[in-house]
């Protein structure tokens, strides 16, 4: 499984709008307003870093209040949650 966290600037009128088309997008599965120098977060679990790449480059190129986005990939998790278990049940 592929972790990546992308921080998004995002026209001020539009935040909302687009939390809610990102949050329906497969693959994301957090979405976070937030405050300081970005608008919104998103935590983004797929497969493969083409899912990654196809994500970020044909889905969210298509929301065009999104105005710029910086995209971390993650290496490793240190969490008290097994988080890969419970996503590959479907939670």
């Amino acid at each position: 499984m592929v972790t990546s966290i992308i921080l998004m600037n995002v026209e001020r009128l539009k935040i909302n709008d687009v939390a809610e088309q990102l949050e329906a997008t497969p693959g994301i599965s957090e979405v976070y307003s937030v405050s300081g120098n970005y608008d919104l977060i998103a935590v983004v679990r797929v497969a493969t870093n083409n899912d990654l790449a196809t994500l970020v480059t044909e889905k969210m190129h298509s929301i065009d209040a999104i105005l710029k986005t910086e995209t971390m990939l993650a290496f490793k998790a240190y969490s008290r949650h097994d988080l890969e278990s419970m996503f590959s049940i479907g939670m």
